[in-house]
């Protein structure tokens, strides 16, 4: 019997179909096709092998695609729940109530839709609520534009939230999914964002390599987790909990105080979860060079070619790819850029965020130049012979 043709008594959805499998196995040893597909279709296939229970929607450029997927998802039975929001702190507040009830919770948002929902994003850590949302990056900046640019995520770098960055489809798939497992652990219990760079991921097409999706993740346990889940039979218990830190006095200052250091370290705890599932935080072409470039996203493609050519005329330069922005690789730096004379930091936007924090964990370390750009923002493309003229520029 075709599907069109099925009652509804007939119909079994197809997450029902999956097979569970443990993680590790997934991500490590799973028999892999590889599909040349764009970043918006490797979300769409993290999200059906992920075993998402809600995913709340709402458009913006250049993210709609990916949470049109979702809705064909729920469609199919993948995903349990779906709806569109009314806008994004409605999105983003009720997102944040689904993973404190206990369920996999998913979105996805673009530049100024995360900056609308900021209010409810920046709660979500200290409310340990578990759950993926997706940022494909877009300019913010005024005169409004619908092209990439990463500034959104400095305003993320300090909020407590898990943030890794993909450099291309194959990233967005692998941590999309790793996002999940690591957000969930009990020792961590924090929402995970997963940033790409839009349009030049998004729109584009990739050599993406995926496990069989007859297999899905584990589901989540909401009792299993820092704090457990809400009681939805009997809210008040959770918001008497609250209560005392709402307070005008010392103790109320200091559990404050202490539930900030707490996530902070719980963000720093992610780090061993996040080396299970995508490996080291940081991938080093070069180790021995002299001269580096250290980047993240979709710059980090731009470098590579740069790395390449720059070897055809003899000449060794070093490359960092900096995979997980939150737990920041700070040992895994310094004992890369160890030996560095110089640095160049590449970036997709104006602000500069990634070479600030380079600064702050190599100052006074190391000797080396670090070097700022080149940068491109508005929704510029950056061509592999900019960097290349940045790194003789400073040669001379």
């Amino acid at each position: 019997m075709s599907e069109s043709t099925q009652t509804k008594e007939e119909w079994v959805p197809k997450g029902d179909l999956q097979e569970i499998k443990d993680p590790e196995w997934l991500f490590h040893e799973a028999p892999r096709k590889t599909e040349f597909i764009t970043g918006s279709e490797a979300a769409r296939e993290a999200i059906r092998r992920a075993n998402v229970d809600i995913a709340i929607s709402y458009p913006i450029t250049p993210q709609s695609e990916t949470m049109q997927q979702a809705g064909y998802l729920f469609d199919e039975g993948y995903i349990k729940e779906y709806y569109r929001g009314e806008e994004e702190i409605g999105v983003m507040s009720a997102l944040g109530g689904a993973s404190r009830a206990g369920v996999r919770a998913l979105t996805a948002t673009s530049g100024p839709g995360l900056m609308r929902g900021l209010e409810a994003i920046s709660s979500w850590p200290g409310a340990r609520t578990p759950l993926v949302m997706m940022n494909m990056c877009r300019v913010i900046n005024t005169p409004l534009a619908i092209q990439p640019d990463n500034i959104e995520i400095s305003f993320l770098l300090n909020t407590g939230l898990l943030h890794a960055h993909a450099e291309n489809q194959q990233d967005f798939f692998d941590y999309s999914l790793a996002a999940f497992m690591v957000s969930e652990q009990v020792d961590v219990t924090l929402p995970a964002v997963v940033s790409v760079d839009g349009f030049f991921v998004t729109h584009a097409r990739g050599q993406v390599s995926m496990f069989d999706e007859k297999y899905k993740l584990p589901p989540r346990d909401g009792w299993r987790a820092a704090i457990p889940a809400m009681d939805n039979e009997n809210p008040p218990a959770r918001l008497s909990r609250d209560a005392p830190i709402q307070k005008s006095n010392f103790i109320s200052y200091h559990m404050h105080a202490s539930w900030q250091q707490e996530v902070f370290a719980a963000v720093e705890r992610s780090a061993k979860y996040w080396r299970k599932y995508i490996g080291d935080l940081i991938e080093v072409i070069n180790p021995n060079a002299e001269e580096f470039i250290v980047s993240s996203g979709a710059c980090v493609s731009q470098a590579r070619e740069a790395v390449r050519q720059e070897g055809e005329k003899g000449r060794e330069v070093g490359l960092i790819k900096i995979k997980t922005i939150r737990p920041w690789p700070k040992v895994e730096l310094l004992a890369a850029l160890k030996n560095a004379k110089r640095i160049f930091v590449p970036e997709f936007n104006q602000a500069g965020w990634l070479h600030k924090e380079l600064c702050s964990t190599l100052y006074g370390q190391i000797t080396a130049d670090i070097v700022p750009g080149p940068r491109v923002y508005g929704g510029m493309t950056m061509p592999t012979e900019m960097v290349l003229e940045w790194l003789e520029d400073y040669r001379k």
